[in-house]
Formats: C-alpha cells, sequence, structure tokens
C-alpha cells in the first residue's frame, strides 16, 4: 500500500499536485460506504475539495493561456488544448476559460472560492455574466450576484439574472442618462464606443427604422448557425457576421420598403418595411434612390409596378400596365399584339436599369 507523506509548508506546487494526484486515484478505487449517511458527508466534502481545485487549475490555465505555450505544443487555441488534452467537451472548455481569463477581475470570487467558500457552479456563472463587461460594471455585478448566492439562489436562478445583468449594469441600474443623440427622434441613429483596456471594444446604440432594416437585412443571414455543432450563441454570430460586413466580405443587403405610388411622387402617405414598420413619405423617397435598397411601388388595387434593381423579370401587374398603354409592339412599325410581345428593360437590367415602368421597361 502506499503512502504519501507531504509538508504542506515546504512543498512544492509540483509536489502537492503530484500528492494530490496520488490521493484521488486511491479514492476512486475505493468501494463507496454502505451507508448514506456517511456518503452524503463525504459527497459534501469531496465536491468542497474538487471547487478548491478547479480554483487552482483555473490558476493554471490562465498563466497557459495568457502565455501562449499551446501553440508551441501544436495547438491553435487555449481552448483546443483544454478539449484535447484535457478531455474537456466544447462547453466545458469555454467555461474553464472564461473563468482562468476573469479570476483576475472577480476578487471576491477568487477568493471565496479558493477557500472552499463558492461552489465551481456559481464562479462559474458569475465569471459568465462579467465577460462582456468593463471593469467598474465587473466590480458592481460581483456584488449583486454574490449577494444572491448568501440570500441562497440557487445556481440556476444567478445564472438566469447574470444573463440580464450585462443590460441591467451597462446601463447603470437605469441611473445612467440616455445619450443626446437618443433624443433626436425618429431620424437619427446613434451608436456610441469606447475601447476597453485590453484593446477590445464595447459598442452601444439605437438605430431608426430604416437603419435597422438595413442592420437586419444584411447581418441577420449572415449570422445564421453555421451548423448544428456551432458553439457560438447569438451575439457572437452577430458580431462575426458584422465584422465580415464591415471587413469587404458582403455585398447584398435586401431591404424591401411598400409604397404607392402617389408617395413617391410628393404625397404624404407613409410607407412600411415588410414587418409593417412605418416609414414616413420623405424617407421614402430617400430609400428610393439608395444602391442596396429595393423599394416596391404600388399601383391601384396594390400591384407591384416597380421593384428597382432586385428583381430581373417584369410582374403580371406591369404587364397588364404595358399591354394597356401599348396595344401592339412598341418598335416601330411593328404590328405583333403586346399580349405576344416579350417585356425587356431598354437600357438593360445587366446595365443597371431597374425593373420600372417608366420607359424603362418595354
Amino acid at each position: 500500500m502506499s503512502s504519501v507523506a507531504v509538508d504542506l509548508d515546504e512543498a512544492s506546487t509540483m509536489e502537492l499536485v503530484n500528492a494530490t494526484s496520488v490521493i484521488a486515484a486511491e479514492l476512486a478505487r475505493r468501494t463507496p460506504p454502505e451507508s448514506a449517511g456517511a456518503c452524503i458527508q463525504l459527497a459534501e466534502t469531496l465536491a468542497t475539495a474538487g471547487d478548491m481545485q478547479e480554483a487552482a487549475l483555473a490558476g493554471f490555465v490562465g498563466v497557459v493561456d495568457t502565455g501562449r505555450e499551446v501553440q508551441r505544443w501544436g495547438f491553435p487555441s487555449t481552448r483546443s488544448w483544454l478539449r484535447s488534452r484535457l478531455g474537456m467537451r466544447e462547453a466545458r472548455a469555454k467555461e474553464r476559460l472564461t473563468l482562468a481569463r476573469q479570476r483576475h477581475r472577480l476578487t471576491q470570487v477568487s477568493s471565496r472560492w479558493a477557500a472552499g467558500d463558492l461552489p465551481l457552479g456559481y464562479a462559474s456563472t458569475i465569471a459568465g455574466a462579467v465577460a462582456r463587461l468593463d471593469d467598474a460594471d465587473c466590480a458592481a455585478a460581483e456584488n449583486v450576484l454574490l449577494d444572491m448566492v448568501d440570500q441562497g439562489f440557487s445556481a440556476g436562478k444567478v445564472a438566469s439574472f447574470g444573463r440580464r445583468i450585462r443590460d441591467v449594469i451597462t446601463e447603470r441600474d437605469g441611473t445612467e442618462p440616455a445619450p443626446e443623440d437618443a433624443k433626436r427622434g425618429y431620424e437619427r441613429s446613434w451608436i456610441d464606443s469606447t475601447r476597453s483596456l485590453d484593446g477590445g471594444r464595447y459598442i452601444k446604440g439605437w438605430l431608426n427604422a430604416e437603419d435597422a432594416a438595413i442592420w437586419d437585412g444584411t447581418l441577420a443571414p449572415l449570422a445564421k448557425p453555421a451548423g448544428s455543432d456551432d458553439p457560438r450563441d447569438l451575439s457572437e454570430r452577430t458580431a462575426a457576421a458584422l465584422n465580415s460586413v464591415l471587413s469587404g466580405g458582403h455585398r447584398a443587403t435586401k431591404v424591401t420598403v411598400i409604397c404607392d405610388l402617389d408617395t413617391l411622387t410628393g404625397g404624404t402617405a407613409p410607407a412600411r418595411l415588410t414587418d409593417g414598420t412605418p416609414i414616413p413619405a420623405e424617407q421614402a423617397r430617400r430609400i428610393a434612390l439608395s444602391a442596396g435598397v429595393s423599394p416596391l411601388l404600388l399601383g391601384k388595387g396594390h400591384l407591384p409596378l416597380y421593384l428597382g434593381r432586385t428583381e430581373r423579370f417584369a410582374t403580371p401587374a406591369q404587364r397588364r400596365v404595358l399591354e394597356a398603354l401599348n396595344p401592339t409592339c412598341v418598335v416601330h412599325g411593328c404590328e405583333v399584339p403586346g399580349a405576344l410581345c416579350e417585356i425587356e428593360h431598354v437600357g438593360g437590367w445587366a446595365l443597371g436599369s431597374p425593373t420600372a415602368l417608366s420607359a424603362k421597361l418595354v
């Protein structure tokens, strides 16, 4: 039977880890006691010890991550190393990496976790909640979430509130005044951007209906999961989509604005987006001239007459209008009935002509 003798005051970190490994191996071989009461006590004690070991592990992972040591061993990232060498699933590897990276900012959490006073589940929940907050908000969030722990809330409840606290704390619990740009009303969108200490950037803002439609039309298709095994959440996929657009990797924005002919010719009737959001007439007229945005012009009976550049071929409604205007082919001297003619762009759709009736479809 092997034995372990360690002087805790003199032992190196390596010696302590080796001793822990030997004890864990022996404990795993033991048959649990038959007493359920004894097993409850042993399980709780062992779980607390495991939490403290996880605190130590987070420290080790943090040093590995900061030193980028894993690249020297052929791994593309610390998370890849955690999956490959430590056998962690993707979710667990992400959780452990977040703990390692947030540990230095969560002084109270780290202290209580290392002392066995805070289970891993709570520590992980709080670390995940503050990952996108700046240092000031991180401290505020830490206090709020630890207070919930002390009140006896379950880890699940704390996690639920932690998902909301990102918005709550970022807005300073509602005490932060809205930026002046937010008071500009419907016409003006605004975005505020501040740089973080680690070189990142915090972004918040508000988009009016027109800009929001362009945002959705551009980013929503790009922010879809890459597959069933895509580990990113919607916020991460949206950031990746935005980066793709900003880096020039995407050009196909699709936004449709629906309006009456009277609106584009000076009327006051509002237009609307496909989701029903109203657009003032003046704004609709401006959108009609914007590249990458397709106005859908409606004639009487709400038949589509103008389809911009997003549609190559004329609609049945446009054909009926053309047949009414031109009983025969528009080519001089041609007597072919209009109903038998093909509809084509005078200037060529590929050359930039829109699918419109205004002397550009014949």
